[in-house]
């Protein structure tokens, strides 16, 4: 009987081994399986990475090569606006014609009395001589083989003082701006080279007193403010415009 005992025992200690081999077994395969799991995800997140950053890398030298673009243009425009400018004031620095030339912008400015009377949009006798002789040198420059490829505006601005409201100076400074492009294109108006290419990129525009010219003193000066310029535009300078305000969209 005792010999049977020690068998039976011996059987109980043979299962609850085998049991706790059984679920030693079944907890390693889940360790196992984790342990793969987690090598698959470590391999992704890696792989993710290393494409994020061969992305990444691909976007700095995008960005690279369009501020090196942006910055070549900015430097062309530059060079062209300089060489124009010079031209400018090289012709009219000994000119005995009542004009300004902007160093920075290469505006031309006439004083206002030196095209109309006050409050008035018809040009004078003297006007007239004075645009006969300067619009074939200014054009002549603007339009010359070296820049015509170049400019893709040439802008007749009025500007008045700040007597009146904002919409009769408005009126007023449109007015004489148009005054003059009719002027230009008026039959008695002398022949000049460029004046049919000139059709296509001119325009009048009025600014009524939206731009005073202010003294020394910090005071608008009415006298001066009362004037016509001529401004031009580059054809780079709109693409740069475009750059610009897709890069403050992106912001």
């Amino acid at each position: 009987m005792a010999r049977g005992f020690r068998n039976a025992n011996r059987h109980s200690v043979s299962g609850h081994e085998e049991e706790k081999e059984s679920v030693w077994v079944s907890y390693t395969d889940l360790m196992s399986g984790l342990v793969i799991i987690f090598a698959l995800v470590l391999m992704i997140a890696i792989f993710n990475m290393q494409n994020s950053y061969e992305q990444s890398q691909v976007e700095i030298k995008e960005k690279e090569e369009q501020i090196e673009e942006q910055r070549q243009m900015i430097e062309d425009v530059v060079g062209v606006k300089s060489e124009i400018i010079a031209e400018l004031v090289k012709a009219f620095k000994d000119s005995n014609l009542n004009l300004q030339v902007d160093p920075k912008t290469g505006a031309i400015r006439f004083s206002g009395g030196v095209f109309f009377a006050t409050n008035s949009t018809e040009i004078t006798a003297n006007g007239e001589k004075y645009l006969e002789e300067f619009i074939p040198q200014y054009v002549g420059i603007l339009l010359s083989n070296q820049f015509k490829d170049e400019v893709s505006q040439i802008i007749v601005e009025g500007h008045t003082d700040m007597e009146g409201g904002y919409l009769f100076n408005l009126n007023l400074s449109q007015g004489r701006a148009l005054s003059v492009v009719q002027k230009i294109y008026s039959p008695s108006f002398p022949k000049f080279k460029n004046k049919e290419e000139l059709s296509a990129i001119i325009t009048a525009n009025g600014r009524s007193y939206s731009l005073p010219i202010y003294n020394t003193k910090g005071e608008i000066d009415g006298e001066k403010s009362r004037r016509v310029e001529f401004t031009f535009r580059l054809k780079d300078e709109q693409v740069l415009e475009k750059i610009e305000g897709m890069m403050k969209e992106d912001e």
